[in-house]
Order: structure tokens, then sequence, then C-alpha cells
């Protein structure tokens, strides 16, 4: 058996002593604490230092996992609460899509505008589109100015961009300039809403 098959193994044995156990009584799930799993930057599943090679079974353990008001990342289900490690977000977009105006427009018998939909593919084959539940942040490094763009998930979760797909975002930005303004806004449509990626200085 390889490193891997054991890692799958000891996986599948805590998934089925997560979902197989007794609720307690009381309206809570009884916290286990730390668990030896952790999600990190590109997005893989480690259990007891090693990758869960297992798409299906990551997916799995994605259904139950929330995020709490402090950032922590936990694997709720009926019966137990165990608090994973997440070096980032707990998911990474790797692809992006956009229906066009007119394809919307044409749909929702509307005028033709800012109606276009982006859609985000996670590395767990999730997809979500943009919109106001649905929501976009771009965090930048202070020292390099690299931006880090995520977006809002259910359960208070998030994905984060990878390179490509926001460079993707970036090729369809729109500006909006406000007057007397020192700065220009860039940002995408979705769903009719303006969601900001970045800023430039306008020249003088």
């Amino acid at each position: 058996m390889t490193q891997n098959d054991k890692t799958v193994d000891l996986a599948e044995n805590l998934w089925k002593r997560l979902r197989s156990g007794k609720p307690p009584t009381g309206r809570h799930p009884q916290i286990c604490g730390d668990i030896p799993m952790s999600i990190n930057r590109d997005g893989t599943w480690y259990y007891q230092g090693g990758p869960i090679g297992r798409i299906e079974l990551v997916k799995l353990f994605s259904t139950v996992l929330q995020r709490d008001e402090e950032g922590g990342h936990w694997l709720v289900t009926p019966a137990e609460m165990a608090r994973i490690a997440v070096e980032d977000a707990a998911f990474v977009v790797v692809e992006v899509t956009r229906d066009s105006d007119d394809e919307n427009s044409a749909r929702a018998g509307e005028d033709q505008g800012h109606n276009g939909i982006i859609r985000m593919r996670t590395n767990i084959d999730q997809w979500v589109e943009l919109d106001e539940n649905h929501s976009l942040r771009v965090e930048e490094n202070p020292k390099t100015g690299e931006p880090s763009p995520y977006i809002a998930l259910d359960r208070g979760l998030e994905a984060r961009l990878n390179r490509a797909s926001f460079y993707q975002l970036v090729d369809w930005a729109e500006e909006i300039t406000a007057p007397d303004s020192p700065e220009t806004t860039l940002g995408v449509y979705s769903h009719g809403r303006f969601f900001k990626i970045g800023t430039v200085e306008n020249d003088e």
C-alpha cells in the first residue's frame, strides 16, 4: 500500500466517524477540537501529513466545511465539530467564464446593459456566480502591492482566484471615474452589479 493509499484510508475512516456518530443531547454537536487535517494555499487537502489524493473524498469533506466569524475552519456534522488548519482560502478558482450581455438581456427581455454573468469554477469543480451573495474582494500586499482576490462562497467560505483567473477579470475590467476623483476604479459587472478589482491614479 502506497503512502497516498494510507492517507486516503485514514481520511475515509475519519469521514465515516464524522458521519456515523450519534448527535449529542441538546442542539449543538460535540466540539472535538483540532484534527490533523489542513488545506494549503494551492487548495490541496492533507490529512496526517499526507495529501488526500482522491478528489471525491475531498468533495465529501467540503460539504461539511464551514468558516466562523474569527476565520476558523470547521468540519461540522450533526454529531461533531472538528477544526482544521487552512493556510489561506479553502478553495482556489481555476476558471472563469462570462455570458455576454446580449444573451442575458435577450433571456430577461431587458435592454442591453451590464447584464453579463461571470461564473467561477473552483479546484473541486464547484461553480459559483459572481453576485450580491457571492461578492468579490481584493486584498493588496502592503509591501509588494500584489493583489490577492477572493470570491465569497456559502457557509462563510472563500475561494482565492489563481493568477490566470484574476488576469481574465482584469482583461474584462471597465473603468469608473467620479468627478474630481484622483483615482479611476477598475471592476467587472455581473448580474448587473459592479465589483471593484482595483484602482489606478489619474494622470494630472
